[in-house]
C-alpha cells in the first residue's frame, strides 16, 4: 500500500480523493499496489467536505509523517508552496503538484532539490491533457521546432462567444464570471498570465531555457473589439489567445498574446472552454493535443495519473526530462526583436489624406501594408483596419507611437499579431 498526503483539499483535492475511491479497482490494477489518501491539509477545518479522510491544518502533519510516501501539493501560490515542496523533498517524499505558478518561478530549483526523487506535475499545464508526458517522453527523440497552444479555457470561451455570437467583451466577461469560468478578479486569465506560466513550463522541457514571466511578451484579450472580429472574418482568420514557443537557430522565442490565425488551421477549430496544443517536432512533424484544460475532475485525473506512475516506477526521470543541458547556448529572443505580421486597428477622422499620412509613417519604418478594411463608425469617424507584412516588435511599436501623434487619430491604437 502507498500512502498519500494531500496539501490543499479544495476542488481538485477532493476530486483526487473521489477518483481514487471510485476507480480503486482499475487504479490498483494499473499501479500494482493500493493507493490510499491517509491525510489531507486544509486551512479551514470547520468547512464541510464531501470526502472521508483525516484532516489537519498543519502541513507538517503530512511532510514529517514517516508513513506518507507521496505528497500531493494543491495549495496554490508560490512562496509558501515552494517552502512546503522543498521540505517534502528534503524528507524523501515523492511529490505531485498541479501548481503552475510554483513551476513558472522555481522549476529549476525544484529539479535540483528532487534529484532522484519522483516529482511529477502533469496537471500544471492544460489540466487533463497529457502534454507534459508527450513532450518529455513521447517526443523525446525530436528537436521541438515550435509549440502553439490554447492554454486557458476561460479566454477561449470568451473569444468564441465574441466571434460566434457577436457578444462584446464586457458582457461575455460577466457571463463567464457568473458561470464560474472566470474569477471575480479575472486579470490572471484574461491578461495572459495563466497561459504564460504554462508556456514557460513547456518551454523548459522542450528547450531547457530558464525564463520567468517577467522576461517574456505577455498580452491579454481585454482590448479585442467587434471591429477586430469583423476584419478577421473578412480575411478568413479567427482570434485565439495563444502561448507560442519557437526555436530560431540558437535562440528561443516565447510569447503569449491574442493571435489572428487562419480558420483552416487545426488549432483554430478548438472552441469553448477546451484547450489545444500543437507541437512540431523535426522528426514527427505536427502533433495536436486536445481536451479539458481545467475543472476538478480533469485536473485530478492528471494528478492521479502521476501518482500511478510513481507507484509503478518508484522514481521518475529528471523532472524536466533531462539531466544535462539540452542544447548549448540557447538564449531568449529579446521582445523588441520578435518578428511577425501584425493587424492594426485605428480610430481615425474620416477625411482625405489620412491613409497617406499613416502609410508614410509605416514606410519610414520599412513596414508595408498587406490588406486594409474600413469600418464606418459615424459620419466623421471610421475604424481603419490594416494588416502589415512581417516586421519587428520595435519597429511596429515605434510606428504606432508616431501615428498616435497625428491629430486625426482618436483613442488608443490596437494591434494583434498574425500567425499564418
Amino acid at each position: 500500500m502507498i500512502n498519500i498526503g494531500i496539501i490543499g483539499v479544495g476542488t481538485v483535492g477532493q476530486s483526487v480523493c473521489r477518483i481514487l475511491h471510485k476507480n480503486r479497482k482499475i487504479i490498483t490494477a494499473r499501479a500494482g499496489v493500493q493507493l490510499v489518501v491517509t491525510k489531507g491539509i486544509v486551512q479551514n477545518l470547520s468547512k464541510k467536505r464531501d470526502i472521508n479522510i483525516m484532516l489537519s491544518n498543519n502541513p507538517d502533519d503530512v511532510i514529517n509523517n514517516p508513513d506518507i510516501d507521496i505528497v500531493v501539493e494543491l495549495m496554490g501560490g508560490v512562496d509558501e508552496a515552494f517552502a512546503v515542496v522543498k521540505k517534502a523533498l528534503k524528507n524523501g517524499k515523492a511529490v505531485v503538484t498541479a501548481n503552475k505558478a510554483l513551476l513558472a518561478y522555481h522549476r529549476y530549483e525544484l529539479q535540483e532539490c528532487a534529484k532522484d526523487l519522483a516529482f511529477e506535475y502533469e496537471a500544471a499545464v492544460a489540466g487533463g491533457i497529457p502534454i507534459i508526458t508527450a513532450l518529455r517522453d513521447g517526443l523525446g527523440a525530436n528537436h521541438i521546432l515550435s509549440i502553439k497552444g490554447i492554454m486557458n479555457g476561460t479566454t477561449n470561451y470568451m473569444l468564441d462567444a465574441m466571434i460566434n455570437d457577436g457578444v462584446d467583451y464586457d458582457d461575455i466577461l460577466k457571463k463567464a464570471q457568473d458561470m464560474g469560468y472566470a474569477e471575480a478578479d479575472p486579470a490572471f486569465d484574461v491578461g495572459g498570465g495563466d497561459a504564460a506560466h504554462k508556456l514557460l513550463i513547456l518551454a523548459s522541457i522542450a528547450y531547457g531555457i530558464d525564463a520567468k514571466p517577467e522576461d517574456i511578451l505577455i498580452e491579454g484579450i481585454e482590448d479585442i473589439q467587434q471591429a477586430d472580429i469583423k476584419f478577421a472574418k473578412e480575411f478568413n482568420y479567427t482570434i485565439k489567445l495563444l502561448g507560442i514557443a519557437k526555436k530560431l537557430g540558437d535562440k528561443v522565442e516565447l510569447r503569449v498574446h491574442p493571435v489572428l490565425i487562419p480558420t483552416h488551421k487545426m488549432i483554430a477549430k478548438i472552441d469553448g472552454v477546451m484547450n489545444g496544443i500543437s507541437v512540431v517536432g523535426d522528426m514527427v512533424g505536427e502533433t495536436l493535443y486536445y481536451g479539458a484544460g481545467a475543472g476538478g475532475d480533469a485536473t485530478a485525473s492528471a494528478v492521479v495519473a502521476n501518482i500511478i506512475a510513481i507507484a509503478r516506477q518508484g522514481k521518475s526521470s529528471p523532472m524536466l526530462g533531462f539531466d544535462r543541458p539540452l542544447e548549448e547556448n540557447l538564449s531568449l529572443v529579446a521582445i523588441d526583436d520578435i518578428r511577425t505580421k501584425y493587424y492594426i486597428r485605428l480610430d481615425v477622422a474620416n477625411k482625405a489624406g489620412v491613409l497617406h499620412s499613416i502609410t508614410e509613417i509605416l514606410s519610414s519604418k520599412n513596414i508595408s501594408i498587406e490588406t486594409m478594411l474600413q469600418d464606418q463608425k459615424e459620419d466623421s469617424r471610421a475604424n481603419l483596419l490594416l494588416s502589415v507584412y512581417e516586421t519587428s516588435e520595435k519597429d511596429i511599436n515605434d510606428a504606432i507611437s508616431d501615428i498616435k501623434k497625428l491629430n486625426f487619430v482618436h483613442e488608443n491604437i490596437s494591434k494583434i499579431r498574425i500567425e499564418d
